[in-house]
């Protein structure tokens, strides 16, 4: 059975990546490609945005693809990267606003190609290529949240295409439509919406009226409970009993489903018996990369997570 390195979100922290590889194994070519003799590296998205390695990350990560070293699924950020540089159909206006807030959260990408067009547009095509989840059948991938009707729902539409198509693309941009609902949730996770009047301010600063839920937990019966992010927001969470239903089933007997995305901190370990989230904030001060060295086994242990240290150059 082929083993797996699940790998989390790098944000740009190319010598982070570098760490973790060799700490997994792998290896150079002749080229300059990352690889290893016995197993495959799968990244989870989120290659871009905050760090200062953002070109860096990406070779890395598409050679190892062009090789046949690695796969990956898309990211949130590889999402509005895209719908950033897409123009609306009919005028002139992005899919992805080009506003103050926008235009921040993206900027270190930005930067990194500000004087490159034409490597620019090759890096938004190259994450067109991304697919929106793996199932590789013992095991299942996705950046966020694994959500089955979601995903039957797009298969249908694209006749089992799993990537984003240009008409995904532009429907997944319109707030309200089916189509945001489901890649939303793919790829940011579950919300809900906090009590009339309720907000928090999520980790750049900016007012939230959602938050994003342990979709997996049916033990969470508040707000407070069900909230996934960082512990210093917890605190502005009510514990008020969650009105409607938070939850997508996912049974405890089904293949292991790998995430990124969550931010998570402490020491990593398994969300349940086969859900596991390799993000553990590399993209903030004291934050690490991770990686889980899958072998084959269908209880998700905490002893299988690799990790490394934020490097600084």
């Amino acid at each position: 059975m082929q083993g797996y390195d699940i790998i989390g979100d790098i944000h740009g922290h190319n010598l982070s990546l570098i760490a973790l590889l060799n700490e997994l194994g792998y290896t150079q070519d002749n080229y300059g490609t990352y690889g290893h003799a016995d197993r495959k590296a799968i990244f989870l998205g989120d290659f871009i945005d905050r760090g200062p390695g953002q070109r860096e990350v990406i070779s890395i990560v598409k050679n190892m693809i062009d090789a046949g070293a690695a796969l990956s699924v898309m990211g949130n950020h590889e999402f509005n990267a895209i719908a950033y540089a897409t123009r609306s159909e009919g005028n002139d206006s992005f899919l992805r606003p080009h506003t103050d807030k926008n235009r921040h959260q993206h900027q270190a990408f930005l930067d990194a190609y500000a004087n490159d067009q034409n490597a620019y547009n090759d890096a938004i095509d190259w994450f067109k290529t991304l697919p929106l989840w793996l199932d590789l059948g013992d095991i299942k991938v996705v950046h966020a949240c694994w959500d089955k009707q979601a995903i039957a729902n797009i298969i249908k539409l694209q006749n089992g295409n799993t990537y984003l198509t240009d008409e995904l693309l532009h429907s997944a941009s319109q707030k309200g439509s089916w189509q945001f609902n489901a890649v939303e949730t793919l790829l940011k996770g579950k919300e809900i919406t906090l009590p009339s009047g309720m907000s928090f301010s999520d980790k750049d600063g900016v007012a939230r009226h959602e938050i994003r839920v342990r979709w997996w937990d049916n033990s969470a019966k508040t707000y407070q409970e069900a909230f996934v992010g960082t512990e210093h927001a917890r605190t502005h969470i009510p514990d008020d009993e969650i009105i409607g239903d938070h939850l997508i089933e996912y049974s405890h007997d089904e293949p292991p489903v790998f995430l990124g995305h969550y931010w998570m901190e402490g020491k990593p370990e398994p969300l349940s018996k086969n859900i596991a989230c390799t993000d553990y904030s590399v993209a903030k001060p004291g934050g690490k990369l991770v990686a889980y060295q899958w072998d084959g086994e269908r209880i998700l242990l905490a002893d299988k997570y690799v990790t490394v240290s934020r490097q600084e150059k």
